[in-house]
């Protein structure tokens, strides 16, 4: 038997070269994040300089949505295809390009347009990207790994609309791109020399008719929820019928992907009790997440009066105890398992929404931001143990089946609450915007967004029990500390 294997610590620690790969995946992950968040404070003053209603300016964001709805089953093939590593860099050049040709736009129609182009590389970075991590990292140094990489999607809800607002405040609209091109130039020779050459699997030949099937159904889906939230009725027709198609074409695609050898996406993957409830649980997190962020900002900007700014930092709490949290649960979830922390987490979740169901027109604001600082722990603790649980229980040549569908879910999950509270703020609220009708509809929203934190519950119990005692990696007292220190 080797040192090695004698050495609990030594298998458990992280050499340096794993955390210059995070380092150099975090960079690109972040800048699409970012980009996200930051553009969505700016439609206002977009709709000013371009001379368009903000009906075709919010096009902006929603093809942004639509291509990456579309590209994400497609990740997993391209990285057994061609290799993680020469996908991730193809993803950040197009993001790069788009968003320089983003800062050129002169018309909505030219904006949308290379939008697309910047959502084509933004729907590979994270998959992809998640998937080198993954490799890399091996299953029992997953939840710590995954945890600091996870940070972007929490620093993007904390910085996006400051950077956002001090941008539109002091520059030209344009910078809100600009940002992202010196991000890129650092980030793509980095690539070159940091990351791995990674083995995901036989690519085999590409399944046309799943990625017709998937990526339209993805991308109607995607379309038929967005255009939930700007509408007062769930019925309306642009709502309703992309939405079904898009759960008709989804449906169709399952019944092809088990009837083939190699789909696009292996659906049989949901055969593992461990994967299919950690799905779930991602699911539910992501609706719970990404639907309740619309509530905080539109509080403080429309109830409160706050300026861009003032809202970016007053949103800034629930971020910050996500970031927090969530290198300390990959750790608890070396030792405990990752459904045992993501349960934890998720009720703690449920648990702060409450308060923000009983908000007012003159809640304390230094009270709202200790039940969002509360919210966002729970959420770093469940969010990436969670989804860590799903790639531990994944053979290594599965892992580029399991992580777009798994971001598939998130983005899904969160079209769906963010369309589910915009339509039950809107109809709560009701045609008078009166003070207390606009709080009624903000208190609805988040009984709501209880309910879905909540529902979120079940699949996480599921989750807990369905790991094995050897999924988790407990270390002895000896080595806990050392880990606990790392």
């Amino acid at each position: 038997m080797s040192a090695q294997e004698n050495n609990p610590a030594a298998d458990l620690r992280i050499e340096s070269h794993v955390w210059k790969v995070a380092g150099v995946v975090i960079l690109g992950m972040i800048m699409s994040i970012l980009d996200t968040t930051i553009v969505n404070v700016a439609l206002p003053t977009l709709s000013k300089d371009l001379h368009a209603p903000i009906s075709q300016v919010q096009w902006v964001v929603t093809g942004y949505l639509l291509a990456l709805a579309a590209v994400i089953p497609v990740s997993g093939w391209a990285a057994r295809r061609f290799g993680a590593r020469q996908v991730y860099m193809w993803a950040l050049v197009f993001f790069t390009l788009g968003s320089a040709l983003c800062a050129t736009a002169t018309s909505v129609q030219e904006l949308v347009l290379f939008r697309i182009l910047q959502g084509i590389g933004g729907g590979m970075i994270m998959p992809v990207g998640q998937l080198i991590m993954a490799q890399v990292a091996g299953p029992k140094r997953m939840g710590r790994v995954m945890g600091i990489v996870a940070m972007p999607a929490m620093l993007g809800p904390i910085l996006g609309p400051i950077l956002g607002g001090v941008i539109l405040q002091n520059l030209h609209w344009s910078w809100i791109f600009l940002v992202n091109v010196p991000v890129g130039l650092i980030a793509l020779p980095l690539c070159w020399k940091m990351l791995p050459h990674t083995h995901a699997g036989e690519a085999g030949k590409l399944d046309i008719t799943g990625l017709v099937l998937m990526s339209g159904g993805a991308t109607s889906l995607v379309y038929g929820l967005s255009e939930a939230g700007t509408h007062a009725s769930l019925t309306a027709p642009s709502v309703i019928w992309p939405t079904i198609a898009g759960l008709v074409l989804i449906g169709v695609f399952v019944l092809h992907a088990l009837r083939i050898d190699r789909p696009l996406l292996d659906v049989r993957l949901y055969k593992n009790r461990i994967f299919s409830a950690a799905s779930l649980t991602t699911f539910a997190l992501g609706a719970s997440l990404f639907g309740a962020m619309i509530l905080v900002p539109l509080y403080y900007q429309d109830v409160r009066g706050f300026s861009v700014v003032e809202t970016g930092l007053l949103n800034g709490p629930q971020g910050l105890g996500a970031l927090i949290m969530m290198p300390i649960g990959g750790r608890l979830m070396g030792r405990f398992g990752g459904g045992r922390v993501a349960l934890v987490g998720l009720v703690l979740v449920t648990l702060a929404t409450l308060p923000l169901c009983y908000i007012g027109l003159n809640t304390s604001v230094a009270w709202l931001s200790v039940v969002l600082f509360v919210r966002g722990m729970g959420i770093g603790l469940s969010f990436m143990p969670a989804m860590s649980a799903a790639f531990a229980a994944m053979r290594p040549d599965q892992l580029s089946d399991a992580t777009p569908q798994l971001n598939v879910l998130q983005r899904v999950g969160g079209a769906i609450g963010t369309a589910a509270l915009a339509v039950v703020l809107t109809r709560a609220t009701g045609p008078v915007h009166s003070p207390d009708n606009v709080i009624h509809g903000f208190q609805s929203a988040y009984w709501v967004a209880l309910g879905i934190a909540a529902l979120g519950i079940i699949p996480c119990i599921v989750l807990a029990r369905a790991e094995r005692p050897k999924d988790a990696v407990v270390p002895p007292p000896g080595v806990a500390a050392e880990v606990a220190g790392a």
